[in-house]
C-alpha cells in the first residue's frame, strides 16, 4: 500500500592531490602542508574548505594581501582537486603626478604635470611587472622613492587591470616639492673669521634626480672658494646603480699647516701663507651588497703658495719651502680608492650598528714638482645604545670613532694631516695640536636626548698624536710653530635639529684652553 524509495549513494573520490594553478609565490609544499592530512581519505568537502579558507590566510600573512581563491573546486575522477587563485600580479606600475593635496587634475581639468622622468621613480622600484604585489617590497620601494629627496608626498593606488581584470594596475602618485634653492648668507667660519656666501642648488636637474652645486664664499682675511660639481647618483641604464661626481673648483685659504701655532712664522713679508688650489675631478661611486660601498676617482689640482696680495712666495721667513717644487707651484694629480661598510641603524642619528671607511690616494709625478706619494687613512665607528637613566624616551648611546693615516713618498707640506678643531680634538683651534706625515685620533662620546626631538645634548673626549711624525714633514711646520704633536680635549655640546640637519655646538677643554666649536652633523 506504499512505495518504496531507494537511494543510490555515490561517495566523493579520495582526495589524492591538490593542484592550485596560477600560482608563482605560493610554494608546493605550502599546498600539501595545509591539504596532506587529507590525503588518501574521501574528500570531505567542508573540511576541504576549511583548508581553502587557511590558503587564503596564508596569502595575507605573507603580505600578498589582493590574492584569493577565485573559483570552486573542480574534481577530477583520480581524486585532484584544481583550485584557480588570482595572486594579485601586477601589470603594470605607471607615474602620475599629484598636488600636495592629492589632486591629480587642475582646476581646468588638465591632469597634473611634473618634470621628474618617469624611468626616475620605476627604476628605485624592486618589485617589477609580473611579480605579485606583496605590502612589505612595495613599502621597501616607496621607501627608496621618498628617499630621493626630491618629492612632498607619494601615494598608491590600484586598478584592475587593462588586459586582465584579474591582474592590478600599480599608480605611483608623486607630488614634487620645490628642489631648487638659491641662498646668501653672512656668517663666521671655524677660523672665527667673518664670511659672505653666495649658492645655487639644484638637487633634480632635468628631470633626472641629477644634483647640480654651486658656491662661492669669499673672508675678511682674504680667503675665497669657488665650487661647481654635479652629480648622477644612479647612471641611466646602469643596473649597478652606479654614480659619478663631477668637480671644478679654485679655493684660496690659509693652510691649517702653517697657522694656529703658539709661534707665528708667516711669510717675508709678514702674511700668512695661502695655499691655492685650482682644479678639477671626477669620481664613481658603486653600492654593493650588505652595506658595502666603493668608489673610484681621479683628481688634478694647480697648488699655489701665495701671499695675501696674490703674490707667489714658496718660502716662509726661516726659508723652509711650502709646496714641492721650489717655485711655490705644484701640479697634483691623484688617484683615490676608498670602500666603506656602513651598518648603522640611521645614517643620520645613529644609536647602533658600526661604520668602516678606508681609503686610499696615489699620486702621479707628472708636472712641476714631480710629487710621488701615497696616503692611507682609516676609520672606524661604533655605536652602542645605553639606558643609563631608565628613561623610556630612548635615543641614548655610547658612540666611539678610532681613524688613523699614514702617507709614504714625497708628500708635500700642505698634504700633511692636521690635528686640533672642532672635527679633531676639540678645546684646541683648527690645526693647533700638529700636522705630520702621521696620525691617531679616537674619540669617545655619549649622546642623548633633552627636552624634544628636535634638541640632544653629547659629552665627549677626544685624543690625537702625530706619532711623532711631524718632524718628516719638509720645513717641520708644526714644529717650527711650536705645535705640540698631541692633545686631549673634553667637553659638552648640544645638537639642534634644523630643516637642514643637524647644528652642532660644543665646548671643548683642553691645554691650550677653552672654545666653542661649530658644525653640521654628529661628529661621525
Amino acid at each position: 500500500m506504499g512505495v518504496k524509495v531507494t537511494f543510490f549513494v555515490e561517495p566523493n573520490p579520495v582526495l589524492t592531490r591538490v593542484d592550485v594553478r596560477n600560482r608563482q609565490v605560493l610554494p608546493a609544499e605550502t599546498v600539501d602542508e595545509i591539504f596532506g592530512s587529507q590525503y588518501g581519505k574521501i574528500l570531505n568537502l567542508r573540511d576541504f574548505q576549511n583548508s581553502v579558507l587557511d590558503l587564503n590566510d596564508w596569502y595575507q600573512e605573507n603580505g600578498y594581501v589582493l590574492a584569493q581563491v577565485t573559483a570552486a573546486p573542480q574534481i577530477s575522477e583520480d581524486g585532484t582537486v584544481t583550485l584557480i587563485v588570482a595572486e594579485g600580479e601586477i601589470e603594470s606600475i605607471e607615474v602620475r603626478y599629484i598636488t600636495p593635496d592629492g589632486e591629480t587634475t587642475d582646476d581646468e581639468g588638465n591632469p597634473i604635470g611634473g618634470k621628474t622622468r618617469d624611468f626616475i621613480v620605476t627604476r628605485e622600484f624592486e618589485t617589477q611587472p609580473g611579480d605579485v604585489f606583496q605590502e612589505s617590497a612595495i613599502q621597501e620601494d616607496i621607501g627608496r622613492v621618498f628617499g630621493l629627496g626630491i618629492f612632498e608626498d607619494i601615494r598608491l593606488s590600484l586598478d584592475p587591470g587593462d588586459e586582465d581584470p584579474r591582474k592590478v594596475k600599480l599608480t605611483v602618485n608623486i607630488a614634487e616639492r620645490n628642489t631648487g634653492s638659491v641662498g646668501a648668507s653672512v656668517g663666521f667660519n671655524l677660523r672665527g673669521d667673518l664670511f659672505g656666501q653666495l649658492s645655487y642648488n639644484e638637487d633634480n636637474f632635468g628631470g633626472n634626480n641629477q644634483k647640480l652645486r654651486t658656491e662661492g664664499r669669499v673672508t675678511t682675511r682674504g680667503d675665497f672658494l669657488f665650487d661647481v660639481s654635479f652629480t648622477d647618483p644612479w647612471i641611466a641604464g646602469d643596473p649597478y646603480r652606479t654614480s659619478y661626481t663631477a668637480s671644478l673648483f679654485n679655493r684660496r685659504a690659509t693652510s691649517l699647516i702653517f697657522d694656529n701655532g703658539p709661534i707665528d712664522v708667516a711669510l717675508p713679508n709678514g702674511d700668512a701663507p695661502r695655499i691655492n688650489r685650482l682644479g678639477t675631478g671626477l669620481s664613481f661611486s658603486r653600492p654593493l651588497d650588505n652595506g658595502l660601498s666603493l668608489s673610484l676617482g681621479a683628481q688634478y689640482e694647480r697648488v699655489v703658495v701665495l701671499d695675501a696680495g696674490g703674490t707667489v712666495s714658496p718660502f716662509d721667513a726661516l726659508g723652509n719651502q711650502l709646496a714641492a717644487s721650489p717655485s711655490g707651484r705644484d701640479d697634483l694629480f691623484v688617484v683615490q680608492f676608498g670602500a666603506a661598510l656602513d651598518r648603522r641603524n640611521n645614517a643620520i642619528q645613529p644609536t647602533s650598528g658600526s661604520l668602516w671607511r678606508l681609503s686610499t690616494e696615489q699620486s702621479i709625478p707628472v708636472g712641476s714638482g714631480s710629487i710621488f706619494f701615497n696616503k692611507i687613512t682609516g676609520s672606524y665607528s661604533q655605536y652602542v645604545p645605553v639606558n643609563l637613566f631608565n628613561s623610556s624616551r630612548g635615543g641614548e648611546t655610547l658612540a666611539f670613532n678610532l681613524q688613523g693615516g699614514t702617507s709614504l713618498g714625497e708628500l708635500p707640506p700642505y698634504e700633511a694631516f692636521p690635528l686640533g678643531g672642532g672635527n679633531s680634538v676639540r678645546g684646541y683651534e683648527e690645526g693647533a695640536v700638529g700636522a705630520g706625515r702621521s696620525f691617531l685620533l679616537g674619540t669617545a662620546e655619549y649622546r642623548f636626548p633633552l627636552f624634544s626631538d628636535f634638541l640632544s645634548g653629547a659629552v665627549f673626549a677626544d685624543y690625537g698624536t702625530d706619532l711623532g711624525s711631524g718632524s718628516s714633514i719638509v720645513g717641520d711646520p708644526a714644529g717650527v710653530r711650536g705645535k705640540p704633536g698631541n692633545g686631549f680635549g673634553y667637553g659638552a655640546g648640544v645638537r639642534v635639529q634644523t630643516p637642514l640637519g643637524a647644528l652642532r655646538l660644543d665646548y671643548g677643554f683642553s691645554e691650550a684652553g677653552s672654545r666653542f666649536h661649530f658644525g653640521f652633523g654628529e661628529r661621525f
